[in-house]
């Protein structure tokens, strides 16, 4: 069964954006898509309107650093904490280059950084690459019960 990637970024266009770039890929994982880190976790623990999804966890979090309610940190706090969630390869997908924030994010578990480009295009290529990486290259850690 294919995994779904988890994308979580609060800003609606870039949402939209990763989806169109995802479709246009070629990349056949679905992608749920949710605007903030506590909804993330909420897919990521099956709690709220997630409880009754299946147990399968996501090929990969596509996580976004600066998000209202719970943040992009939190959530790799979170996930880095839970046996259950903390081998679950996390993408940083940001507009921050401040060195600070990337330090952070790998402290706290990320898999990888990537600053999200501005065009379009090279954004699509950005998406491309990463699903293509992460959700059909990498061979995910099997999945626990959440």
């Amino acid at each position: 069964m294919q995994r779904p990637i988890l994308l979580a970024d609060d800003s609606e266009a870039d949402r939209e954006l990763a989806l169109i770039a995802f479709e246009r890929s070629g990349i056949t994982n679905r992608v749920i898509a949710v605007a903030d880190g506590k909804e993330a976790l909420e897919f990521l623990n099956r709690e709220g309107r997630w409880a009754n999804r299946e147990r399968v966890p996501p090929a990969f979090v596509m996580l976004d650093l600066k998000m209202p309610i719970v943040d992009g940190f939190a959530v790799l706090t979170a996930m880095q904490r839970s046996p259950f969630l903390r081998h679950i390869p996390v993408v940083v997908l940001t507009s921050s280059r401040r060195e600070e924030d990337l330090v952070r994010a790998y402290n706290h578990g990320a898999n990888a950084y990537v600053v999200k480009p501005i065009e379009f295009p090279e954004f699509e290529r950005a998406i491309f690459d990463l699903g293509r990486m992460w959700g059909m290259l990498n061979v995910p850690p099997p999945a626990l019960p959440v």
